[in-house]
């Protein structure tokens, strides 16, 4: 069975009883940084899940009890692990009952395995600590011989508790081997006591017994079993003089299961997987401000009602040319003025929930005033006293809009503007704080000497490019004087994009790429502090787009020979790559669709900021409709493919946003007026009558349902 090391990640911040951050990449072994609590895994593809459950257990335990500190120095590090490695695993095992279960099967199948190549060697050969590894890891499944005076060293690895007491044991321990290793040295160079192998008192491992006598093997087996024997003798004796030329004692078990370990990994060359993280953008450089908006609109729109020479080039007649501003400012309040129904609507609809609300969660409360009504029943009535009905105040509301500024919206970018001021009326009919922002890659190409570094390179974060910016349109900071003259501006620019008018958009304001994304990183910053500063209790935020955006690249420092390190920026790679909250404790595994890194981003969000709705609505072409509906949608593709397209509307609730409203862009357009031709019979008075109810019966179904959000 395949590992989930989704899973098993989960399983690690459950043992460790913390949010530590689990990474599982494609690493030799296990490391724990401490400081940054930062535990990663190596992706042991070749174990079963009771090994891989036993590593994590184990790992897990380095990461709860190991100290921060240099091992000592003056004995080797393998004394010092195995010892540690049994006080480690014996605290998790006292700490988790249940893991006892995961260490005794992991190391049965580890033992099964020869993970620690012992089955052609003498373990009674092997040096104390190599035995002592071996007893406290798979001492259940083999014997493991000791001398009466190494049990006593043996039984003290098991009553360790501090890792200092793991550093003194580590040295007596190494202590003892030495000078066993210096005694077994003594013997090898001084061969009389040991005797010949034609004397009667000759070395025991090279003799014969009567039981191993020609009766049981022939001559020729007899001397082909002592040549074998004799070889791997030969090869362990190279193995120990080799270490007791070096004078120094090694845990050869130790670094077996090291090995081992690293040969579970089956590392796939070339593939790694990625974790980022959101980055701490500065809204400062970010953000332009709704008053330097106006003033830059303001004087733009000022200097075209100045008149300018203009020269033909062909006739040599001069013309002055002044941009007029008649037409959009007359549709903008015939729009005002059709407006007001669907905006007291909305206000009606948000009175009404919110005082529903606030009635549900009412409660009835002793005033401790004698009702003197009741005084005449006080032998069997106990509620003598007054009460009054408490309703608490409601929650504070507060809504930021995101518009897509791109130049994919063109086409319906002043529908998609109609309903985003019809919202902005509504919240300020209710005293609803508000903040508007469109997104842009290209407001700061009209000057080049404007700072556009809206962040620091840190290593590991999505990338957010200097040339983003957000354009607060609208906000309810600003005086009510000006709020008129602000969503005028917005209407004029969104009205020439419709019917090119006569008149130039201000320089900076043109539809651009379509950084959503980047708008979603800054709303990690935008929402808690819009929050603090209108001191809100509940906060919505509405997208309004018409489509999805590329993958995020992420700040990636790379090791260069000639430059030394270099900062730079790459690609997230489909199926190895991961976002990370340190705040939350989650990590998303990013999809391998494009649209799915929105997906990632809102599903971490919703996370992050569980008080606040994201609501998408989505202007998608009829063209468009079917490939949608197959996106979110399993079953009855057909049906609700015509049923969009007969109601023009459609909402989902599985797509990383609270609830992803789709509208056709054909229904955006709410100017259907009730007229008829002066005398037009029944038959057309009725069409015209139905098509408009249509029309604004449509805004009602999606308002109704906005209300349920934000309510």
């Amino acid at each position: 069975m395949a590992v989930n090391y989704e899973v098993k990640s989960q399983l690690a911040k459950l043992l460790a009883t913390e949010d530590i951050v689990v990474e599982n990449r494609e690493v030799m072994t296990a490391q724990f940084d401490v400081e940054n609590r930062v535990l990663t895994l190596p992706m042991w593809k070749r174990a079963s899940n009771a090994v891989y459950d036993m590593l994590v257990g184990h790992e897990v335990g380095h990461a709860l009890y190991t100290p921060n500190v240099d091992p000592p120095g003056d004995i080797p590090h393998s004394f010092v692990n195995i010892i540690e490695d049994a006080r480690i695993e014996k605290l998790m095992k006292r700490r988790y009952p249940g893991l006892a279960k995961s260490f005794f099967k992991g190391y049965n199948e580890l033992s099964d395995q020869d993970f620690f190549c012992i089955e052609d060697q003498d373990i009674e050969r092997m040096n104390l600590a190599d035995r002592i590894n071996l007893y406290w890891k798979i001492g259940n499944f083999i014997d493991i011989p000791f001398q009466a005076t190494e049990i006593v060293f043996r039984d003290r690895v098991g009553l360790t508790e501090t890792f200092g007491e793991v550093c003194n044991l580590a040295r007596e321990i190494y202590s003892y081997c030495k000078d066993q290793q210096s005694q077994t040295k003594t013997d090898t160079h001084n061969p009389e006591p040991k005797g010949t192998n034609d004397q009667q008192g000759g070395n025991v491992e090279n003799s014969e017994t009567p039981e191993s006598s020609s009766d049981d093997m022939t001559h020729e087996e007899m001397i082909e079993e002592a040549a074998k024997r004799e070889s791997e003798n030969q090869k362990l004796d190279t193995e120990n003089e080799v270490k007791q030329e070096s004078g120094e004692p090694e845990a050869t078990t130790d670094r077996a299961f090291e090995d081992g370990i690293s040969e579970l990994n089956g590392m796939d060359r070339g593939i790694q997987n990625i974790y980022v993280e959101v980055p701490d953008v500065n809204l400062d450089n970010i953000i332009i401000d709704h008053v330097e908006v106006q003033r830059l609109i303001d004087e733009d729109f000022a200097r075209q009602l100045v008149p300018m020479e203009h020269k033909c080039e062909f006739t040599g007649e001069v013309k002055y040319q002044v941009s007029d501003f008649t037409r959009p400012d007359e549709e903008y309040q015939k729009f005002k003025r059709e407006s007001q129904r669907e905006v007291n609507y909305l206000v009606k609809e948000f009175e009404c929930k919110k005082s529903a609300d606030a009635y549900s969660r009412s409660f009835v409360s002793k005033t401790g005033v004698l009702d003197c009504t009741k005084l005449h029943t006080y032998k069997y009535n106990e509620n003598l006293f007054r009460k009054i009905n408490v309703l608490p105040d409601g929650q504070n509301h507060g809504l930021i809009f995101i518009l897509d500024w791109s130049g994919s919206m063109g086409d319906y970018i002043l529908d998609t503007v109609k309903q985003l001021i019809n919202l902005v009326w509504f919240c300020n009919k209710c005293n609803i704080p508000f903040e508007v922002y469109a997104f842009t890659n290209s407001f700061y190409w009209r000057s080049d000497d404007v700072e556009m570094d809206s962040m620091e390179w840190e290593n590991g974060k999505l990338f957010v490019h200097k040339d983003f910016n957000l354009i607060n349109f609208l906000s309810s900071r600003t005086k009510r004087n000006n709020m008129e003259k602000q969503i005028l501006n917005l209407w004029r620019i969104a009205y020439y994009f419709k019917t090119w008018g006569k008149y130039e958009i201000p320089q900076g304001f043109g539809l651009s790429g379509t950084p959503l994304n980047e708008s979603l990183v800054s709303l990690y910053k935008i929402i808690p502090q819009f929050k603090k500063n209108n001191d809100l209790q509940k906060v919505q935020c509405v997208i309004l787009t018409d489509g999805e955006a590329n993958y995020l690249p992420y700040c990636n420092y790379w090791d260069s020979e000639k430059y030394g390190i270099r900062e730079g920026h790459s690609n997230l790679s489909r199926g190895h790559s991961y976002l990370r909250n340190r705040s939350t404790g989650h990590t998303y595994k990013i999809g391998d669709y494009y649209y799915q890194f929105t997906e990632t981003l809102l599903a971490d969000m919703k996370e992050t900021f569980p008080g606040t709705n994201f609501i998408g609505i989505r202007i998608a072409a009829t063209r468009d409709v079917n490939s949608m509906i197959k996106r979110y949608e399993e079953y009855d593709i057909d049906k609700k493919v015509k049923q969009v397209k007969k109601d023009k509307f459609f909402s989902i609730n599985n797509s990383g946003y609270s609830s992803y409203f789709i509208m056709v862009d054909q229904a955006l357009n709410n100017d259907v007026d009730f007229q008829v031709e002066e005398g037009a019979s029944k038959a057309k008075i009725r069409t015209a009558f139905v098509k408009n109810l249509k029309a604004k019966s449509l805004n009602k179904k999606v308002l109704s349902q906005f209300m349920d959000l934000v309510c």
